[in-house]
């Protein structure tokens, strides 16, 4: 495939406004480029919800291992539109760099990971064993095509995955933070404020909350030697209604970065053992919900898939190549709870500008990242 087809792809992935929604476009678009192969890879639609579809794309052998690639499908808004010096939706080119909403998160390593299995297709070459394209929905605002994908028992045959999300060609991630965001909604009584004693104040009792929760998520100490220690921010809280009435209800909203040394489970458990403390106290009424927790993803520097990667990468681009660790969750929480035992890194093309105006990739690293992931996979299916 010439280098401007490969470019072209990119361009026209990031030409669909798949804003939270409308990766079915996206869908459509990547199995069309699939469609001349006909039963040589096997297309499969996965329908979140209207709009929003997943897909799957197997080509190789069933015999054999079973390597996946994931890409998410969606991105974030571009947000205000005067920021941008490119159209976000346009993906221009300029002195080098593609720029467009999702060229850096992550449309480049989606469209990378694609023309490498085109690639494998238009030359022939019998894989010894199979690789799977995993494209998700919504993984901008939660992970849940990965995880109707995972519950579907797409990732039950992995032997290992690739998710192209942005690193730099330069490293790779192979062990992450987890995430739980978490909101304490609190109800209170309202009254005017000149009778406060006849209430109960709902943002009062928040602050009693704010107050024990710190204390006690600063007892969770341990360092990770990679992604440091457990994190826990409390970043919105709203409520009342008026200057002169004493808040009925009122919202916190907190988000915890944890790490492999504390599952997510006890992060819940501590939570809601606070919540029921406090409710038993006197005018206390708290609820506690969950929005789309990702479990910490453990990892070795020295994981076979990881030294692989390496290997192959710094053969592309001619320096070494890191493993780090990554602050944030990706799809590969969901994947790993799969019905197999397999590793998974974040490798892929981009820059530090995902979510940014004038978000942009180098047009020569999405190009390598074209022919990384396809001697990638060649050399992790040979064995």
């Amino acid at each position: 495939m010439e280098n401007t087809e490969k470019i072209a792809i990119l361009q026209k992935l990031i030409q669909i406004k798949s804003v939270n929604g409308n990766e079915a476009a996206v869908a459509r678009y990547i199995a069309s480029l699939f469609a001349p192969y006909g039963h040589q890879a096997k297309v499969e639609v996965v329908t979140y919800a209207p709009g929003r579809d997943n897909l799957v794309v197997t080509i190789g052998a069933p015999e054999g291992q079973q390597l996946g690639f994931s890409g998410h499908e969606d991105v974030v808004a571009p947000g205000d539109i005067s920021a941008w010096h490119h159209d976000p939706f346009a993906g221009e080119i300029v002195d080098g760099n593609l720029y467009g909403r999702g060229a850096s998160d992550m449309k480049s390593g989606l469209a990378a990971v694609v023309i490498a299995m085109l690639e494998l297709l238009e030359d022939n070459i019998a894989l010894k064993g199979s690789i799977r394209l995993l494209a998700t929905v919504g993984e901008e605002t939660g992970e849940y095509g990965a995880a109707q994908l995972t519950k579907g028992g797409y990732a039950d045959q992995l032997a290992g995955l690739v998710i192209a999300e942005p690193t730099g060609l330069n490293r790779i991630a192979y062990t992450s933070r987890g995430v739980i965001d978490y909101h304490v909604d609190s109800i209170g009584k309202s009254v005017h404020s000149a009778q406060s004693s006849k209430g109960i104040n709902a943002i009062d009792n928040l602050i009693v909350f704010y107050n024990e929760v710190t204390a006690i998520m600063q007892q969770f100490d341990k360092i990770d030697p990679v992604l440091g220690g457990l994190l826990h921010n409390v970043d919105l809280i709203s409520g009342g209604e008026q200057i002169n009435s004493i808040p009925g209800k009122a919202r916190l909203s907190a988000n915890v970065r944890t790490i492999p040394a504390y599952p997510n489970q006890l992060i819940y458990d501590t939570l809601e053992k606070l919540v029921h403390r406090l409710n038993d106290r006197s005018g206390f009424q708290l609820k506690l919900s969950y929005s789309y927790p990702e479990e910490a993803i453990p990892g070795r520097a020295d994981a076979p898939l990881v030294k692989l990667a390496q290997k192959i990468g710094h053969r592309i681009i001619g320096n070494r190549v890191v493993p780090v660790g990554a602050g944030g969750a990706s799809d590969a929480s969901e994947f790993l709870q799969a019905n197999a035992r397999f590793s998974a890194i974040v490798y892929g093309p981009g820059s530090d500008t995902s979510h940014e105006a004038d978000e942009y990739v180098e047009v020569e690293e999405f190009l390598q990242s074209t022919v990384l992931y396809r001697k990638l996979a060649l050399a992790f299916l040979a064995g």
